[in-house]
């Protein structure tokens, strides 16, 4: 065993003391040592229920022969920390989830992992820990919200960013929102909709990291989760018995399913970022492309909020992602040989139902033929942009109008409430990317607040946004500004043009004239000099390749 360099033999005497000191047994110490990686704090909705997931996780482990040894990795929650200066910090936190899991890990010679996360950042900084360390893991989340209900209809929280636009409208009083806002998240779990930390639970299901129901059994169902914690537990010993490793089961073919079920399902633009990521660690290569030939061939067969009515709970109940993978496993798009923590994605598929038409499609009456998220290229997107399409009204697929320039979120989000911002405007919100954030922000203030005053208007950043954004949004703008990509230089009431279908995205503007903006430009002064973010800025490569550090 892995762990036995900290356990036997004369010179680890002294080790053995320590691990007596705990409490731990002679007998405990024979027993291969599973680190239970528990992301349980008192400040994340998704994350305040987990010590009950892993205590039956650690109830797994020991009934199956190991000894489970829990430490903890951080998290930030997303909606907290938007609109202000933490959102910073999220995506930066991404790469400390790894960093110290790897650390713990190593330190302490573990032979395996659960790894029990649940939000936005945790999920993929979890799995990118997972391919580094290549240790056999498993991937055990602590499930969805339920979704909120207010005056008869399903709300959550993407519901209550909105609602702030439709406050400042005039369009509901300061009563309806402060009751809204008591009703929208009921309870604990990922936020209620297809969100980014929902969807990347859903693909820790695609890759064959977690088991069948990680990513859509809801919170709520108490017992449903406790037994997938327990199961998860016994699995990483069969894994370890069998030696199979992150890497043995994250194939380019594993990759492949999980971008096509993100086609498939709409899920959250985020993912582009995090699925890269994650395969960097990996040794392997997704580059843009691959995401936009997988979206032309997978048609688009759920719609959840926030580019519909259903959420999540619904997802589940109509036989979840296992009846999404068979669905398009029909038509060969799902490479169904592909391994599983427990099996082959063919072998889990199998006996899988859907049992509600209306949530989950067939591929031959999609929603629509092509998958929910786009890559755009163009003179404004040379490395490529992200769109959740799936999330785009169809009056709003192709748009053209004067660019309206900020250099901030905040100075974006000013204009929008003083409505200075009209009808046929494009917002560009530059110098938020992952180095000129630094930290590449999400911009779900800004796009909620437009949805809710009704705003008919195209936003283009270098940032990104939240997996609860919709509308014509368009994220990941590479080469982002702070690299004096063509973003940097667009001056207000040039004219941009945005086709998605056609997966194009230019200011129209000459070569020759651009020339001349690219000569006197100059970089700005980082908005960070000092702390985590500053060396994070300094290190961070572009979103076209997962904003990884190098």
């Amino acid at each position: 065993m892995r762990s036995d360099i900290v356990k036997k033999g004369s010179t680890r005497a002294a080790h053995r003391a320590l691990f007596y000191a705990m409490g731990y047994t002679p007998q405990d110490l024979q027993k291969p040592l599973i680190g239970v990686v528990n992301a349980f704090n008192e400040i994340i909705p998704g994350h305040i229920h987990l010590r009950t997931i892993a205590d039956a996780v650690k109830m797994g482990v020991a009934s199956a022969g190991g000894t489970p040894v829990e430490f903890p990795a951080i998290g930030i929650c997303d909606g907290i920390a938007m609109g202000h200066e933490g959102m910073k910090f999220p995506l930066a936190s991404r790469e400390l989830i790894a960093d110290s899991i790897e650390a713990v890990a190593t330190g302490h010679a573990f032979d395996g992992l659960i790894l029990v996360p649940n939000c936005d950042k945790i999920v993929p900084g979890m799995l990118m820990a997972a391919a580094r360390l290549n240790i056999p893991c498993v991937v055990v989340s602590g499930g969805p919200m339920m979704a909120g209900r207010h005056q008869g209809k399903d709300v959550s929280v993407s519901s209550m960013f909105e609602a702030a636009g439709l406050f400042e409208a005039g369009k509901i009083s300061a009563q309806e929102l402060d009751s809204m806002e008591k009703s929208a998240c009921p309870g604990c779990g990922s936020c209620a909709g297809l969100f980014t930390a929902n969807t990347m639970n859903c693909l820790a299901e695609a890759l064959g990291m977690g088991l069948a129901g990680n990513g859509t059994i809801p919170a709520a169902q108490f017992g449903a989760r406790r037994m997938l914690a327990k199961q998860a537990g016994t699995v990483i010993m069969d894994l370890i018995a069998r030696d199979i490793k992150p890497r043995d089961i994250m194939t380019m073919k594993a990759f492949e399913n999980a971008i096509t079920v993100d086609m498939g399902i709409g899920g959250s633009s985020n993912t582009v970022l995090h699925l890269t990521a994650i395969a960097h660690e990996a040794d392997l290569e997704l580059p843009l492309s691959l995401f936009d030939s997988i979206s032309a061939a997978t048609p688009y067969i759920t719609k959840l909020s926030p580019g519909g009515t259903h959420h999540i709970q619904d997802l589940n109940e109509a036989g979840g992602i296992s009846a999404v993978m068979k669905e398009l496993a029909g038509r060969g798009l799902i490479h169904t040989d592909a391994l599983t923590v427990d099996g082959t994605i063919g072998g889990r598929i199998e006996q899988a139902g859907r049992t509600d038409h209306n949530v989950i499609k067939t591929v031959d009456t999609p929603y629509r033929s092509r998958g929910g998220i786009a890559i755009l290229r163009g003179n404004l997107a040379v490395d490529g942009a992200v769109v959740k399409e799936s999330a785009v009204a169809e009056d709003m697929l192709a748009f053209k109008g004067p660019a309206r320039v900020f250099d901030s979120e905040e100075q974006a989000i000013d204009a929008i409430l003083a409505k200075k911002i009209i009808d046929g405007d494009v917002i560009v919100i530059r110098y938020e990317g992952p180095k000129g954030g630094p930290g590449m922000r999400e911009m779900l203030n800004p796009t909620a607040v437009i949805a809710g005053m009704g705003l008919k208007v195209a936003l283009l950043t270098d940032g990104r946004f939240s997996g609860a954004t919709r509308g014509a949004c368009i994220g990941h703008v590479s080469p982002e500004a702070m690299e004096g990509g063509t973003i940097a230089l667009v001056k207000e009431g040039d004219i941009i043009a945005l086709d998605i279908p056609g997966r194009k995205l230019d200011l129209l503007v000459s070569e020759a004239e651009l020339d001349q903006r690219r000569a006197v430009w100059r970089r700005p002064e980082p908005k960070v000099t000092k702390g985590y973010l500053a060396r994070y800025a300094r290190m961070v490569t572009s979103a076209s390749t997962g904003a990884v550090l190098k």
